[in-house]
């Protein structure tokens, strides 16, 4: 069984087919990770959602901020930014199967043998693997109730608190990890959150850097996604950046997380092999 792992879609279902169909990939034998953020700028998010859903458990993709945009879009009481995509989607005729599939996708993916962990945004320097491990599953117990859920999503969006501190309860506390697990792209060395800057890390602000520049105990190498500026690259084997910006007109990333190997796709609709 090989394992792969696709940067976010945002919407992007045909390069998706390219790209496993040029891999061969075999649903009954190996295995899709996705970092999230399938839905919003592409054209065709429903379709990412539908695509994703058929692989049943040969895919497994985490939360992303867009996917949970496309929840409260859809659930929540205080109106959010919409676009034809979305709203394709809350119009489909298999929307709530849909979005109930959605809402029970986790915010971490772990595979103990290949040591390796996926979210959409990173881990905070200040957490270890495991205690990132166990913030997941705390706030995906709360997700795994629809009415808690709900009650989430309307309080959902927000920057406070930016600093971690496991004394912290209630919302407070399950915004931090939420951010830190789907917004997280520079940060201080405390795992304090910034979020007004989304270019490469050159222009990190004073005392900040990238979250994986930071020292940090990982037993783990970490694949994600949600920094297109970074393309790719981190500087680091220990952190894997697949969102290489495909709706921005640059590429969709498909690894063999086994073999090390990147196949990307043009907006041309062009497949080669990335060579490293």
């Amino acid at each position: 069984m090989a394992l792969y792992a696709v940067g976010d879609l945002q919407g992007s279902r045909e390069p998706l087919e390219l790209l496993l169909d040029t891999v061969h990939f075999n649903p009954r034998q190996d295995h899709l990770w996705l970092v999230g953020d399938l839905v919003n700028r592409g054209k065709d998010s429903l379709g990412c959602l539908r695509l994703v859903k058929s692989l049943g458990d040969a895919a497994s993709t985490v939360l992303g901020n867009h996917d949970l945009h496309l929840l409260a879009l859809a659930w929540a009481d205080k109106p959010a930014k919409s676009n034809p995509g979305l709203n394709a989607i809350i119009n489909a005729p298999d929307a709530e199967e849909l979005l109930d599939w959605l809402r029970q996708r986790p915010l971490l993916l772990q595979d103990s043998q290949r040591r390796l962990l996926c979210t959409h945004a990173g881990i905070p320097p200040n957490w270890s693997d495991q205690y990132a491990i166990d913030r997941a599953h705390e706030l995906e117990s709360v997700f795994a109730d629809k009415g808690d859920f709900l009650a989430f999503l309307n309080q959902m969006y927000g920057n406070q608190p930016d600093r971690w501190h496991p004394n912290l309860t209630g919302m407070d506390r399950w915004r931090y990890i939420i951010n830190a697990f789907t917004r997280m792209r520079f940060c201080g060395p405390d795992g304090q959150l910034e979020f007004d800057n989304k270019e490469d890390p050159s222009t990190a602000p004073p005392g900040m850097k990238p979250w994986f520049e930071w020292p940090a105990q990982r037993q783990h190498t970490l694949v994600f996604g949600h920094w297109a500026a970074l393309m790719g690259k981190t500087g680091n084997d220990d952190f894997i950046a697949l969102d290489t910006g495909y709706v921005w007109q640059n590429y969709l990333t498909l690894m063999n997380l086994d073999s090390g190997q990147r196949w990307q796709c043009d907006t041309a609709g062009v497949v080669f092999l990335r060579e490293n």
